[in-house]
């Protein structure tokens, strides 16, 4: 998920003219829990391997019963079973004018061929309407609002989430809404955002046409529910689950509102609903588990679970037992495979993010990798890593597009997987082998953190271009001022730095870049089938981060989200983070200068980037986003200078050759041309534009929509808008 505030990195761009950098917002410190008074010699020391006293409630023991998500009914545990054989769903064929699904169809391409909006009009672009969904905070509340929304379009509706989940239909021409449906979700249930990316449509195979529930709408929620909706209706379906609701926290054990929380959309792959789950970061060694869980689309029925540290038991946990604690969880938008019956599941580390000594050999093997899970069994086919033992949060936020990669005898079925490090692995759909080169290059080893050694080899994807820029040095550090450059240049020197891999340490803070807000996140990439351009926005916004002994962890207050005297306001997953269980806390913060809010390292900050995939040549790239709603402590400069700025969400591409993407924290929606990414377009939002935009055509119009939520993440103002435009008539 995104990371810590990246309030002043948003700040960076305008006084680039000035010679400043823009920088990131400093980290909320959290809490840490004291599992058990540590002994002497033994909390304190960094070299002092775990014991006992740090290991919590096994991952293995009884545990409490989990908590109820809306008072859903447990039932018994369930056995492995079989999903409702199912008929062909729009999202793999889409209509022309239609966009069902996040990504637009199953391949996840965000590209739609419709191509009334061209680059020589788009220009003309007005607003046809704006919707206000009506989820902001209230009064009083912690802003932690991040909507990241993307609507559907099928047939005559346009559907979509609100940040807390309720789900609306709207006319697509006009905005008006045609139906409500309350999910009910609280306040407490919100994680560290309230986000919901978007629902997913489903046509039944049992339930007769012209009869409730045929077609559906389905979504995941904060507190851990599967709903399914008439999409005619917006009332529930009642053959689903308890009354058209399923409770995810069965079998999950003991838990807290606001740890565990579904955000993205789940895929149904040939019939089943496959299930993920964020888990919230920095908190505790034994957090609940990251299960990956499948679900009949018809009925809700429990079909299996795949269990890291449980592999070979795909039934719901026993009476008095628990899905394995602390593995590594899934929340990024996962990708189905019909044809190959598979889902691709983008993995993140285990709980406990920058220590690695207490994982298992199993967690090792499937953290922050690509995992394809047989959706008849649960089971894995094959496994492709991306980083080896992650102490960096370099989790996988992006959902993986589905291509035909040309090869010598045919078409490849190809994965393309984007990462955080600005990585981009191309894979066989069909065994997770590289199509394009993948090196194992040696990684720096040296740690003072005992008994956590380090991978000596990390992979690289050697037949993609990188979306990075070269490693950090002293001479690229900034400042406002002569004095500003010189603060940044000792916080350079002061820190351990050896690169890309630098591993964590206790004596002294170390530079974790390009920063887990890097690369490319949850916005992921878009493909245009026909020309193959692939599109990418990514960033470089680096960290600066500490192990600190459990006794200063202590001292400094920090305490997981279920420790009793945990006291909300922030959601506490990003920054500073307890770890309780282990010998160790982790103190993060941007590389900034922490007077004025600048980020230390020049800009750029964020790019976007178009790649031939038929040569694997760059044909443009430039940076992205504009300085005017960005500056030194958080003072817009208003200057319409491009500079490079943070960004979260997605780009879309379409056969008339334009790309648009929002993502940046100008809070603007802008235009390129896909040929020559020249910008034609922007629009101020009344909120950020931290999600993917849409496109579809309705009664002889295309429309693009975007959802201006804003992010309280990137710093960008809070709003309620869904914003959609179209050509004037006759244009």
């Amino acid at each position: 998920m995104p990371r810590t505030d990246l309030s002043a990195a948003t700040a960076l761009c305008g006084l680039v003219l000035l010679s400043a950098t823009a920088g990131i917002a400093p980290a909320r410190a959290q809490s840490a829990y004291k599992e058990a008074p540590p002994g002497p010699g033994d909390a304190d020391a960094p070299g002092k391997k775990p014991s006992d006293k740090f290991a919590g409630p096994s991952p293995f023991a009884p545990q409490a019963p989990g908590v109820n998500a809306a008072n859903i009914p447990d039932g018994p545990p369930a056995e492995p079973g079989e999903a409702t054989p199912a008929v062909e769903q729009i999202s793999s064929h889409p209509a022309h004018d239609d966009w069902p699904a996040y990504g637009r169809d199953t391949d996840a391409t965000r590209f739609s061929p419709l191509e009334q909006i061209t680059p020589r009009n788009v220009g003309q672009l007005t607003r046809a309407f704006i919707y206000h969904t009506g989820s902001k905070p209230a009064p009083g509340q912690v802003n932690k609002w991040a909507a990241e929304s993307t609507p559907i379009k099928v047939g005559d509706g346009l559907y979509m989430c609100t940040a807390m989940n309720d789900i609306v239909k709207l006319d697509p021409a006009t905005g008006k809404e045609i139906w409500r449906h309350e999910a009910g979700v609280k306040y407490a249930s919100i994680p560290y955002t309230a986000a919901c990316k978007a629902v997913v449509y489903y046509t039944s195979s049992t339930v007769s046409e012209g009869e409730p529930c045929h077609n559906r709408i389905l979504e995941g929620t904060l507190d851990m529910r599967l709903i399914e909706v008439d999409a005619d209706t917006g009332k529930l379906c009642e053959g689903f689950g308890d009354h058209g609701q399923v409770n995810l926290m069965k079998g999950m054990g003991e838990s807290v509102p606001g740890f565990v929380s579904m955000t993205a959309p789940p895929p149904i792959v040939n019939g089943a609903i496959v299930v993920n789950h964020e888990v919230l970061d920095g908190q505790r060694r034994w957090a609940p588990s990251g299960v990956i869980r499948g679900y009949d689309a018809e009925t809700g029925k429990f079909l299996w679970a795949w269990d890291v540290n449980r592999p070979d038991q795909h039934g719901e946990p026993a009476e008095g037992q628990h899905y394995s604690r602390g593995t590594p969880n899934s929340w990024a938008t996962m990708t189905g495979d019909n044809a190959l019956g598979l889902v691709y599941v983008p993995t993140g580390n285990s709980a406990a993010d920058y220590y690695s000594a207490m994982r298992s050999p199993e967690e090792n093997k499937v953290s922050s990798a690509i995992v394809a899970l047989d959706v008849k069994t649960g089971s894995p086919r094959w496994v492709f890593q991306t980083v080896h033992k992650d102490v960096w949060d370099y989790d996988i936020g992006s959902q993986p597009t589905m291509i035909d990669f040309p090869g010598q005898d045919g078409p490849v079925p190809a994965l393309v997987v984007p990462t955080k490090r600005g990585q981009t692995f191309v894979l066989d759909r069909r065994d997770g082998k590289p199509i394009l080169p993948v090196e194992e290059r040696p990684a720096p080893v040296e740690t003072d953190v005992e008994g956590d050694p380090r991978s000596p080899t990390q992979p690289w994807s050697v037949g993609m271009p990188r979306l990075g820029l070269p490693d950090l040095k002293e001479s690229d550090m900034w400042g406002m001022s002569p004095i500003d450059q010189l603060f940044c240049r000792l916080q350079f020197r002061r820190a351990k730095y050896e690169g890309e891999f630098t591993a964590p340490s206790v004596d002294r803070p170390w530079i974790e870049y390009p920063g887990y807000n890097g690369g490319s996140d949850w916005g992921s990439m878009a493909y245009d089938p026909k020309t193959g351009v692939l599109i990418a926005n990514w960033n470089v916004t680096p960290m600066y981060d500490q192990l600190v002994t459990r006794k200063k962890a202590d001292a400094l207050g920090l305490m997981p989200i279920d420790d009793p005297n945990f006291k909300p306001g922030g959601g506490g997953a990003e920054g500073n983070g307890a770890m309780a269980d282990t010998p160790y806390g982790i103190v993060v913060s941007p590389f900034w200068n922490q007077y004025t809010h600048m980020m230390c390292n020049k800009p750029p900050y964020g790019m976007i980037t178009a790649i031939d995939m038929h040569t694997r040549k760059v044909l443009w790239q430039h940076p992205l986003g504009s300085a005017r709603a960005n500056g030194p402590w958080g003072v817009p400069t208003y200057l319409p200078v491009t500079i490079g700025t943070p960004n979260n969400g997605g780009p879309v591409i379409t056969a008339g050759g334009v790309v648009f993407v929002g993502a940046t924290t100008d809070n603007m929606l802008h235009a390129f041309d896909a040929k020559s990414g020249k910008e034609l377009w922007n629009d101020v939002l009344p909120g950020g534009g931290q999600a993917t935009p849409m496109t579809y055509e309705y009664k002889g119009k295309q429309y693009v929509a975007i959802m201006a939520g804003g992010h309280h993440f990137m710093m960008t103002p809070v709003s309620d808008a869904l914003v959609v435009y179209t050509l004037p008539d006759n244009k």
